[in-house]
């Protein structure tokens, strides 16, 4: 293991974590954000609009993020929509993510008991944002960290696009002076940082939520 060569280009691995790390928590929150939309689309069953939803996530979770960054990357442009290597890493992620943040959201909003939805003196909102979202956001909780921590992992393709992120880098210093160990060894190593935590807080909230009463 050559530590100089790890010591040499350990900011250039740490300039690629944060480009990978803002990159991919913009891409979770519009996923979130598609997501919520779609899973409540799907629970009140809104005519049209469903199968449109079942046609996306159908479409998007069958088909790798590669290939759906190559569409956006090099199709886009084809039509006139003008884009760059950000902008398509976040949208791709956006596109992948929102049809497994549905999955999750609808699960939880099913798992809520039919009776619940008629409490006395609400409205459907007032319903939705006091007593079904908060139930169904628990439960919800152990698959929306493990889609995220997902998302996280899939940005490691965003190398296809010229984009400089972290597998961008090991690929790279690998290509020009063949450090194979420590290119990848410093690459699982800043994976780590950013998505242990991420694990390790998921964990800690699943159980808090469990012990306070929900999700259980």
């Amino acid at each position: 293991m050559n530590w100089e060569f790890i010591l040499k280009y350990l900011p250039m691995y740490e300039k690629a974590a944060w480009l990978t790390l803002r990159i991919g928590l913009l891409g979770i929150v519009f996923a979130i954000i598609v997501g919520f939309v779609c899973s409540t689309i799907q629970y009140y069953k809104v005519p049209v609009l469903r199968q449109i939803v079942a046609v996306y996530i159908e479409l998007s979770r069958n088909t790798p993020l590669l290939v759906q960054l190559f569409f956006i990357y090099y199709g886009l442009p084809k039509i006139g929509i003008q884009t760059n290597a950000e902008a398509c890493g976040v949208a791709g992620l956006a596109f992948l993510g929102g049809s497994y943040m549905a999955e999750a959201f609808r699960s939880g909003l099913e798992a809520i008991e039919p009776i619940q939805t008629y409490s006395l003196g609400m409205n459907r909102y007032q319903t939705m944002r006091y007593i079904i979202l908060p139930q169904a956001m628990s439960i919800s909780v152990p698959a929306f960290v493990a889609n995220v921590i997902f998302l996280l992992k899939e940005t490691s393709v965003f190398s296809a696009i010229s984009l400089m992120d972290l597998m961008f880098t090991a690929k790279d210093l690998i290509g020009l002076y063949y450090k194979t160990t420590e290119s990848l060894f410093l690459l699982v190593v800043f994976y780590l940082i950013l998505l242990l935590p991420i694990s390790i807080l998921g964990s800690l909230l699943e159980r808090r939520l469990r012990y306070a009463g929900f999700g259980a």
